[in-house]
């Protein structure tokens, strides 16, 4: 087995980037995957996706957020 001080510049930097694949697959996990919906809720964001849609309603901007909660 090799130590860092022994590696090449190329083996170097393909243990970086291995190293930083791991740690970036652990942290982006969706710890919601497999999960469901309940039926209320995922009518209700249809209804919401669907009022946009039609022009019913519009996004907030974050101003507007922030005067409307302080």
């Amino acid at each position: 087995m090799k130590t860092i001080k022994d590696l090449t510049i190329d083996e170097f930097k393909l243990l970086i980037r291995e190293t930083l694949a791991e740690v970036l697959q652990e942290i982006l996990i969706d710890s919601d995957e497999g999960k469901s919906l309940k039926p209320e809720f995922k009518e209700e964001l249809t209804k919401i996706r669907e009022r946009r849609a039609s022009g019913e309603t519009t996004p907030l901007s974050s101003e507007e957020v922030i005067a409307r909660l302080g």
